[in-house]
């Protein structure tokens, strides 16, 4: 029997989804994926070669986060920075063509775009995969003036907003007198979240955290081989940073809650345990938990919504988004199979 928030407690808040505003902060990144079909074996090395089939390129890091939430029905806006150069253009035309506002992007010459580019092969007919990765990432940080002229915009944008997400991808966006302006907005009772890859301690002080099994083992030095290690170190970890809820994410293992004065909470994996992509999924569960707590979601019943998004999300190829179409059938699906398994046990 499941233990939780029902589905049509879950559908009530994902009706609310629909109009509310949400601001993401941070690094934006060109995920670039390059597909090629397997032509032979090169005479010069022992490597493929590929005849060029296609190339796209996806709005990441934080622009992933900005546009799952547009796919689930929020009002977004982005406060970020791209360089002068064709991924910073390909980032913002197509956060554009999702509707979101993209007015507080802003483009930098001299600095270059974070790209990831990912080269995907396969036989003529076969699904393509992922062979290598190839980062590009600028030289140095934002130039500081840049980085200034975000903090007004931020609190501009934060006056109308629900929600604020902080997406730190370690590209310096994330940066001190940000952080602090946002934390006081956090303080008077906006809703923070943060997803960091590095810097986690440094951003305490906000609504919650939602940091993958991997993050906590870098700020504890060492693996968390079983549950009472992890549950140890979450409740640590939630006290240190000053948290009311820490989310983490445990990829096959589902994702573990907790909250101040709650027990913690272990949600198992939606879906299939044998995920196809896990790229940008964690800013699938941010997006969906983040806009379901504007939504009025209890932490727990957001959980389980980023729990369900989370599912989806690594059952494709890609840097991809979750529809609220998409969230509610797999909602209702769920619901249908636990009926099922009731009715069997009551025979």
């Amino acid at each position: 029997m499941r233990v939780g928030p029902s589905a049509a407690r879950l559908l009530d808040v994902l009706a609310r989804f629909r109009g509310r505003r949400i601001v993401v902060v941070g690094d934006l990144i060109a995920d670039e994926f390059v597909y090629g079909e397997i032509s032979r074996i090169s005479r010069e090395a022992p490597v493929m070669i590929l005849r060029f089939e296609h190339q796209e390129t996806q709005p990441g890091g934080c622009g992933n986060a900005a546009a799952n939430l547009a796919a689930l029905g929020a009002d977004v806006a982005v406060v970020g920075i791209v360089g002068r150069d064709a991924e910073g253009r390909a980032i913002v035309r197509a956060l554009r063509q999702r509707g979101v506002d993209v007015s507080a992007v802003s483009v930098v010459p001299r600095y270059r775009t974070p790209t990831k580019t990912r080269i995907l092969a396969g036989s003529v007919h076969s699904t393509r995969q992922q062979v290598i990765r190839i980062d590009r990432e600028p030289a140095s940080p934002p130039p500081e003036a840049a980085l200034r002229a975000l903090v007004p915009r931020v609190r501009e944008l934060a006056t109308s907003a629900d929600g604020i997400i902080l997406s730190d991808y370690h590209y310096g966006l994330i940066h001190p007198p940000l952080v602090e302006a946002i934390r006081r907005l956090a303080q008077r009772g906006l809703l923070v979240t943060v997803d960091s890859r590095h810097r986690l301690l440094e951003l305490g002080g906000f609504t919650s955290a939602t940091p993958n099994q991997s993050e906590v083992e870098e700020v504890y030095g060492r693996h968390l081989d079983d549950l009472s290690a992890l549950e140890r170190a979450g409740r640590q970890l939630r006290r240190r940073l000053h948290l009311a809820a820490l989310l983490i994410t445990r990829g096959k293992e589902g994702m573990s809650l907790f909250q101040d004065g709650h027990p913690v909470v272990h949600l198992p994996v939606v879906g299939s345990r044998e995920p196809v992509d896990v790229t940008g999924a964690g800013d699938t569960v941010i997006a969906t938990y983040t806009l379901a707590l504007a939504a009025g979601a209890s932490f727990l019943e957001a959980a389980h919504l980023a729990n369900h998004a989370g599912g989806i999300v690594v059952m494709k190829r890609g840097t991809a988004t979750v529809s609220e179409a998409e969230l509610r059938a797999s909602l209702l699906s769920w619901d249908a199979r636990d009926e099922h398994e009731e009715d069997s046990l009551s025979r």
